[in-house]
């Protein structure tokens, strides 16, 4: 099984965002960085495959230099290559980062042999724009499964599932196919200290992206209106009671 795993350097979830002055940029001082919830997923998922059926798994990302950090950690937990497209671009729309992983695909295939599944996370955790899996295997004519919470491997091909409200969906196709996960598929696992060591030893492969026009303009960032909490205090003691009974039968749970 030979398996690419797309990923994103990203702020960490966790973190307070503060925008540039212009509004253009996050603001990344004090921030630190990760990859998605859905990607880590992705990246584990990967390395349980290999590791039942043998074969390679490499994990990819496009962005700054920076993002080898990225990709040394998934190689620490068990993925056996990395390519980092390298850009000081600080935004690709996603036409642009599905065509860059749409040209590496086919320069790495032609090298060293078709890629049986590629995998990304369902959405990045910055954007959330859900698009580059989905235009990634249009671009490489091959079927897709999105937003999968379990994945098997067959002998003629892959058998996906995803969450509906009132049960699961079961898609079957052939390989090569490409799929996008969803965090809650599996339980990523720590690198270890051994895999931190073996990783740091590891060449990533750096490639320079031709980036074509963009078809999607960043407007401004904004943050979200604060929500604002109010507490209003009716009465206290005994003589709150009728207060009381009368919110209640204003909610509808007394009659």
């Amino acid at each position: 099984m030979n398996i690419l795993v797309c990923i994103k350097r990203v702020p960490d979830v966790g973190s307070k965002f503060r925008l540039t002055d212009d509004g253009q940029a996050i603001d990344t001082t004090n921030l630190g960085f990760t990859i998605s919830p859905h990607e880590e997923c992705a990246v584990e998922e990967a390395i349980s495959i290999i590791e039942k059926t043998g074969g390679n798994a490499t994990v990819l990302t496009l962005g700054p230099a920076e993002a080898e950090e990225q990709l040394k950690d998934s190689l620490a937990r068990g993925m056996t290559d990395a390519i980092l497209l390298e850009t000081d671009q600080p935004e690709w729309d996603p036409s642009q980062t599905a065509q860059a992983i749409i040209e590496i695909t086919k320069s790495e295939e032609a090298k060293n042999g078709q890629f049986d599944l590629l995998m990304f996370g369902s959405e990045s955790a910055d954007s959330g724009n859900a698009q580059i899996g989905i235009r990634v295997a249009n671009g490489l004519d091959r079927p897709i499964i999105c937003g999968l919470k379990d994945l098997t491997v067959t002998d003629s091909g892959i058998i996906g599932k995803r969450d509906i409200p009132n049960g699961m969906e079961i898609y079957e196709t052939t390989l090569p196919a490409v799929v996008t996960i969803k965090e809650g598929i599996n339980l990523p696992r720590y690198p270890s200290l051994r895999g931190r060591i073996k990783a740091k030893k590891k060449e990533v492969i750096h490639s320079s992206p031709d980036q074509i026009p963009q078809q999607m303009e960043m407007i401004q960032l904004k943050h979200p209106d604060e929500q604002k909490k109010e507490v209003e205090m009716f009465s206290e003691g005994v003589s709150a009671a009728p207060e009381v009974v009368n919110i209640f039968k204003q909610l509808k749970l007394l009659k």
